[in-house]
């Protein structure tokens, strides 16, 4: 549980807030971890420009970026119990809370972004989204995450066995290192922050991860060999706290749901353009990208890993309909 500390400077913060927000009648409080100016956090300032003028600026969102109110998973158990309204998070905090979001997290479960874009868009993303209310949040919106390819030091990968012996930092899931080891790899878990080094300094040969995130820590400089196999391609997710939703009449409840659909397409065409500065400076470093690869090994090798994860008829039933999806 998310210790008292950290509460009470989630409150701190936010009590300060309230006189910045005053033109406001309501002020949403939203979390993100990502810093001001990252496309999430612009298109959640979006949906609070879009929310104010459809309720005559009765309601507003002030949006606390660069994980001033904590990181994700300490802010997901603060907008449960209401102590913020909004919150921008990865759907892999919440794998452990609800089993639905397993799903989209599947290593090869997307085929491409324009394929997740379809599913997540239509009736399979609403169900997802219903799957939140049943623990305390108003699930609003999807957003992109990019997709996540191997990067490392010592050589191209281009096949499958290229993988075999090196050693690759992972987030700290479960999920994560058994992907990693069924093509072949080692899997490091190890904090964001300590990556850089780890390269540089022979601890690991690489790490996996989208564009945007490749460029801006600085990993190009260490890992001059990047495989565009998109392993992963998981949403991140706009949520509201239930409490926060259950106190808006019908008509606010409307205009939040609104505004955050809204913003959708304002986010992805920012995560684009983000994708597309970071590509071109990454390639102008010289950086080898490898994009003539043969998924069809990796697939078939993560077979076991859905074994393991995709346990229910449920998931089991999601997992067949997105494969269907065209």
């Amino acid at each position: 549980m998310t210790n008292l500390k950290t509460y009470t400077a989630a409150a701190a913060i936010l009590a300060g807030s309230v006189l910045s927000a005053s033109a406001c009648e309501v002020t949403l409080r939203s979390s993100d971890t990502h810093p001001d100016g990252y496309p999430t956090v612009t298109a959640v300032q979006y949906m609070g420009e879009e929310l104010a003028k459809a309720t005559g600026d009765k309601l507003c969102i002030e949006v606390f970026h660069s994980a001033q109110l904590g990181e994700e998973k300490d802010t997901i158990e603060q907008t449960q119990f209401g102590v913020i309204d909004l919150n921008r998070v990865s759907l892999g905090p919440f794998n452990n809370i609800i089993e639905e979001t397993k799903v989209p997290s599947l290593p090869y479960i997307f085929r491409s972004v324009e394929h997740m874009h379809t599913v997540m868009d239509g009736p399979i993303g609403a169900e997802i989204l219903a799957a939140f209310e049943a623990h305390d949040l108003v699930g609003l919106a999807f957003y992109d995450g990019g997709s996540r390819s191997f990067y490392n030091k010592e050589k191209p990968i281009t096949q499958m066995s290229d993988l075999a012996g090196l050693k690759f930092r992972v987030m700290q899931s479960d999920l994560f290192v058994d992907m990693v080891s069924a093509v072949g790899a080692n899997a490091t878990p190890m904090p964001y922050g300590e990556v850089y080094s780890s390269i540089q300094t022979g601890v690991i040969d690489g790490a996996e991860n989208n564009w945007p995130s490749f460029e801006s820590s600085g990993h190009y400089e260490v890992a001059g060999y990047y495989t565009l196999d998109q392993h992963l391609i998981v949403p991140e997710v706009l949520v509201m706290s239930k409490a926060s939703y259950d106190k808006l009449s019908a008509d606010e409840q409307m205009a939040v749901r609104a505004a955050a659909k809204a913003s959708v397409p304002v986010m992805r065409e920012l995560w684009a353009e983000r994708e597309k500065v970071s590509e071109e400076k990454v390639r102008a470093a010289g950086v080898e990208i490898i994009t003539d690869i043969d998924k069809t090994p990796f697939i078939e090798a993560m077979v076991p890993v859905y074994e393991k994860y995709v346990t229910t008829d449920k998931l089991k039933d999601l997992v067949t309909r997105i494969q269907a999806t065209e």
